[in-house]
């Protein structure tokens, strides 16, 4: 049996649940908070725009969505636990499936397909086979959102292997470059938000934040390297556009 067909069917059991320390509902509320902040600020599209959630998970970023009035976004998961969760809280146009299989019969359907935290699962051939079929799937002018680990990032491996179903990593300049070689026309890879809910943790970790990020550049610049176009945060947003 291929290790997919394990770790994915108790996925939420044994990795996204168990990761976060907390209950189900209250990561899903957390989930949902990191999304306003980092997702919807990147989204100019219409209220009923064509939306799809490649590998939905617990549909956290569909429930944002949808309580923002978004009325034409679903997604799709392989793992029946996590749709299962999603059911659990209300989470509206969630199915099981295959969503890559999906999308390749989708031609010019989506305005945006959002990929969080999926597309560090597929190894690079695969990779590059659902980045065109998310291009295909795009109306003109559509767009691509992909969340996913960013190995510029300091200590980048508590991220990039703190999941055993990782496949591949990348950083800002090589996703532009894959995601270019699969027909995008606009590539734009953006730091992800780092926030702590505790004010007084906060406060202490944009302190030490622009100390560490001061340091990093400082590396880069002793190795005759420009910080310009380097993320540093542990995740990157991609946002990929197809043309007019």
């Amino acid at each position: 049996m291929k290790y997919r067909q394990i770790l994915y069917t108790n996925y939420h059991t044994t990795q996204s649940g168990r990761a976060s320390g907390v209950d189900a509902k209250s990561l899903f509320q957390r989930e949902k908070r990191q999304f306003q902040r980092e997702i919807l600020p990147l989204l100019t599209l219409k209220k009923d725009a064509r939306i799809f959630d490649l590998g939905c998970g617990s549909g956290s970023l569909l429930k944002m969505l949808q309580e923002n009035g978004f009325t034409n976004a679903m997604g799709m998961d392989i793992s029946e636990e996590q749709v299962n969760v999603a059911h659990a809280f209300g989470v509206a146009n969630v199915e099981l499936g295959d969503a890559l299989n999906y999308i390749k019969s989708q031609q010019q359907k989506f305005d945006l397909i959002t990929g969080m935290d999926i597309i560090e699962h597929f190894t690079k051939d695969e990779l590059v086979e659902l980045l065109q079929a998310v291009r295909h799937a795009l109306k003109p002018g559509g767009k691509a959102l992909f969340r996913t680990p960013n190995l510029d990032a300091a200590m980048s491996t508590v991220f990039a292997n703190g999941d055993f179903t990782h496949e591949n990593y990348m950083n800002a300049s090589s996703a532009r470059q894959v995601c270019m070689a699969c027909g995008f026309s606009e590539v734009k890879a953006h730091s992800s938000v780092l926030f702590i809910e505790n004010a007084a943790k906060e406060f202490l970790r944009k302190c030490v934040w622009s100390i560490l990020k001061f340091r990093m550049k400082l590396i880069l610049f002793a190795t005759a390297r420009s910080s310009r176009d380097v993320l540093f945060t542990p995740n990157m947003i991609i946002e990929a556009r197809v043309t007019q």
